[in-house]
């Protein structure tokens, strides 16, 4: 049995700042999406049991401040990323591409391979948290072009016009939380070992 160092402590303060700041932005997205009966009907029994009727202006002081956090934390983890070449573990090759989709069926057990990972991170790692990392870029330019269309008109017209942008940021947002979702039924399928590593930064590997 043997200690392995996995996940820097700046790592681990990014990923933690960033769970909930994500979370409470879905939450305070959801209060401006149905602000508007206009984008979805939902059932009344529904919009009252979960109390999103009339709470657009809260929505909107919510989403707009945890914005400047999430952009803060995000650029520092660009930063951390680049200065400590932590972008190479994390940005897949072409073999990392080539491979993607038999290491998922493999990994679904559709299909009998095994792949011997030697690095931090396998294929579907890869391409999920880069794809994360662009997703959470595109959500602030389209966040700020709905946020800002006459200050920022260029980025607005950029991002294809107001309607575009706003839909472009849906999109982007329910792919974050689909990843999210996907994300933690990994975590609770590779158990405590793993789990416990972003929280101590190490995990345990029995010889």
């Amino acid at each position: 049995m043997q200690i392995l160092n996995k996940h820097s402590l700046a790592l681990r303060t990014f990923h933690w700042i960033n769970v909930p700041i994500l979370l409470l932005m879905i939450w305070s997205g959801i209060l401006i999406y149905w602000a508007n009966p206009a984008y979805l009907e939902i059932p009344e029994w529904l919009e009252n049991g979960a109390n999103l009727h009339h709470r657009l202006a809260e929505g909107m002081g919510w989403h707009f401040f945890l914005m400047w956090i999430y952009l803060i934390n995000g650029c520092g983890f660009l930063i951390y990323t680049f200065s400590t070449n932590h972008w190479r573990e994390l940005v897949p090759g072409r073999s990392d591409l080539k491979n993607l989709i038999p290491f998922i069926l493999s990994d679904l057990h559709l299909i009998k391979r095994t792949f011997t990972i030697t690095e931090k991170f396998n294929p579907a790692q890869k391409v999920a948290y880069t794809s994360m990392v662009l997703m959470g870029v595109g959500s602030i330019v389209t966040g700020l072009a709905i946020y800002k269309p006459v200050q920022l008109g260029w980025l607005t017209w950029l991002c294809g016009g107001y309607s575009c942008a706003r839909f472009l940021h849906f999109f982007l947002m329910s792919g974050i939380l689909f990843f999210i979702v996907i994300h933690l039924l990994q975590v609770a399928r590779s158990g405590w070992n793993n789990f416990r590593s972003m929280i101590t930064g190490y995990e345990i590997e029995k010889e």
